[in-house]
């Protein structure tokens, strides 16, 4: 499957002053099947993957590997070898070379902070994501599997949970020690299934620090951790000059449906539907599609909660009007006083109401209730 939006984005990104683009996400989302297909359009190609011992030797001396390379050098798995930043820092900044690089990682700029930041100003920043449902045309079965294409296009849905749990064990297993934290995976495994009871909710650190018998710097760190390989979002509070008691914590989100259901224990689809995390799990499951759809970086969305008055699943402040978006697992979702203080507090310019049916309708001249699979036609 040929993911054309991110394709484009790749070519735009290095039609810009930067010589090299890092394209970022969890493992297995696809990140080297679209590297090679952008670079099926480039006359000279080199590829290099990190886990792969050959490639590592081949740079054994990486300045005098790469320096003389020419059109397209794609690196994977980048996170392996972080040395390799400073290498590529003074190849970027050669004026005479022409040489274009694509960075693959599996980690955030956050987690490789240290490393990446000597490319300030250097590299482009692109994050990709399972596959979304603009993509494929059976949302429900998105839902259900998530978006991984080995768990998504797996041939039957017991394949597909086989491969989310083996994901998760090696995710614990190899991945994390790979990036350089010494966790039991036992103890990561258990943080992990905790957040599962905490998604869409606020965080709560000492409480879960409590139940783990560790301290809320620990369960902060584990947090940060699985949020910089992709696995969770934190979703920020909005900030609003209004004299309410607002809600300050992040709210916490498992960012793939398959994944969550899978540390949820659930094996069929039937096992979801009568699980007291339906409606979480559907509420995860819109608003990480509303936010792909929309392209909007960490730093660009919220949530807006007064204690005991309203809260609002996705605030939009930055734009020309803001405006805000509810998720609803319902047949018919109906105007209620959260909605209006909503609306009026925040001087929103739209309130839109996700729901998984069939029929687009409003509540007010400014609070539209929309299905899921057409909901993009509206926020455009």
């Amino acid at each position: 499957m040929k993911r054309h939006l991110y394709l484009k984005k790749i070519t735009s990104l290095f039609k810009g002053t930067n010589r090299a683009v890092a394209l970022l996400g969890p493992r297995q989302c696809g990140k080297s099947t679209l590297a090679k297909q952008y670079a099926s359009n480039v006359k000279q190609v080199h590829f290099f993957d990190l886990e792969d011992p050959t490639d590592l030797a081949r740079l054994s001396n990486p300045k005098l590997a790469l320096s003389s390379l020419e059109g397209l050098v794609v690196i994977d798995e980048i996170q392996r070898s972080p040395e390799l930043f400073p290498v590529l820092r003074v190849l970027l900044d050669d004026k005479k070379s022409k040489t274009q690089f694509l960075i693959l990682g599996s980690a955030s700029r956050e987690l490789i902070k240290q490393s990446s930041e000597t490319l300030a100003g250097r590299m482009s920043y692109l994050e990709m994501s399972p596959f979304s449902y603009t993509e494929v045309v059976d949302w429900e079965k998105l839902w259900i599997r998530g978006g991984y294409p080995r768990s998504f296009l797996a041939k039957s849905f017991q394949e597909s949970v086989q491969w989310r749990n083996d994901y998760i064990s090696t995710f614990l297993e190899r991945d994390i020690p790979q990036l350089g934290f010494n966790i039991p995976s036992t103890q990561m495994r258990r943080f992990w299934m905790m957040l599962t009871h905490y998604h869409g909710q606020t965080w709560n650190s000492s409480e879960i620090a409590a139940s783990m018998g560790v301290s809320d710097q620990t369960t902060r760190r584990y947090l940060d951790i699985l949020s910089g390989t992709f696995m969770v979002r934190q979703l920020l509070p909005g900030f609003s000059n209004i004299n309410k008691r607002i809600v300050k914590a992040p709210k916490i989100y498992l960012r793939d449906s398959g994944l969550f259901h899978s540390l949820l224990g659930l094996k069929k689809t039937k096992d979801l539907l009568l699980h007291p995390k339906l409606g979480a799990s559907w509420e995860g499951f819109a608003l990480e599609s509303a936010i792909n759809k929309l392209g909007l970086s960490s730093e660009e969305c919220f949530y807006f909660s007064v204690h005991n008055q309203f809260e609002i699943d996705l605030f939009l402040p930055a734009r020309t009007k803001p405006i805000g978006i509810e998720i609803k697992y319902n047949e018919a979702p109906k105007l209620t006083r959260s909605m209006t203080n909503a609306l009026d507090t925040l001087q929103l310019d739209k309130l839109y109401i996700i729901y998984p049916g069939d029929k687009d309708y409003k509540l007010s001249s400014k609070i539209h209730v929309l299905p899921f699979k057409n909901f993009d036609q509206f926020l455009k």
